[in-house]
């Protein structure tokens, strides 16, 4: 039981900044990971298509005997959460509420700053999520949704990502934030360009290294970390052709991919798809 996968889901990509951080932290686990290629992205959409396309992602990972599910997505794990857990019937880690904790330890001016994409930081998942850890504490959300294509492109050190970084980030620094939530998994790519922008005062969290600290407590806890020391088996599934999926994403994981599957029309069908 527990050699079996942690199934990992995102809208496309930047999930896999998700599984890096978990490979780094748990090297020995197997992962299955589904990027919805063919809708992404989420972000944009409205919680009721969202709350649609996380039930089909977790139907296209259940197959695969899964001990775990971890949603490697912001807007999912901040509108669908529920939808996930009710379905995946093993334990769910989602996004927020790792970052969050993480950030209400991290602040001493009891000033948060979040970024995301327009469905994160309109839910206030963040924000709520915080305010119930610790209710003294002033969070500052702003929607960031160029930081995505910027991330795919490759432009880390552009001149126009540092100006749009500029241009996003300085209203937070206004603010006096001294924590930063990275709050889409898109964002560490960029991290270097968001951290100048916010300069060396104002500490980053990356939700997904929260998210793979979460991971290894609920592995303990429940007695399901792999015992073994070989190479981990890492699969990978698309819904679109994996071309572009492999060339980016080998990128977003730092190593690289292998084989990576398109889940057939049969298996998209019988998940829900469309």
């Amino acid at each position: 039981m527990n050699s079996r996968p942690i199934g990992m889901f995102d809208s496309g990509i930047g999930g896999l900044t998700v599984v890096r951080a978990l490979t780094q932290r748990l090297p020995h686990e197997n992962i299955v990971y589904f990027g919805d290629t063919a809708r992404v992205p989420y972000g944009p959409k409205s919680p009721a298509v969202v709350r649609e396309y996380a039930a089909h992602d977790v139907a296209v990972l259940l197959p695969h005997n899964i001990k775990m599910v971890v949603v490697a997505c912001n807007t999912v794990s901040a509108v669908a959460l529920d939808v996930v857990q009710k379905l995946a019937g093993v334990p769910v880690v989602g996004m927020i509420l790792p970052g969050a904790q993480a950030s209400v330890t991290s602040t001493t001016k009891k000033t948060i700053g979040v970024i995301g994409t327009i469905a994160t930081v309109s839910s206030n998942a963040y924000s709520h999520t915080i305010r119930q850890l610790s209710p003294d504490v002033h969070v500052v959300a702003r929607a960031c949704p160029l930081f995505v294509p910027l991330a795919e492109e490759g432009w880390t050190d552009h001149p126009a990502t540092h100006l749009i970084a500029r241009e996003y980030l300085f209203p937070l620094t206004l603010e006096g934030i001294d924590t930063l939530i990275l709050g889409c998994t898109h964002y560490p790519v960029l991290r270097a360009a968001i951290e100048r922008a916010v300069g060396p005062t104002v500490r980053l969290i990356d939700s997904g290294e929260a998210a793979a600290a979460q991971v290894e407590e609920l592995l303990d806890h429940h007695g399901l970390r792999n015992p073994s020391t070989d190479r981990p088996n890492l699969q990978f599934f698309v819904s679109d052709i994996p071309a572009k999926f492999t060339e980016v994403g080998e990128r977003f994981l730092g190593q690289k991919m292998g084989r990576v599957h398109r889940v057939t029309g049969e298996q998209w069908a019988g998940a829900g798809g469309g």
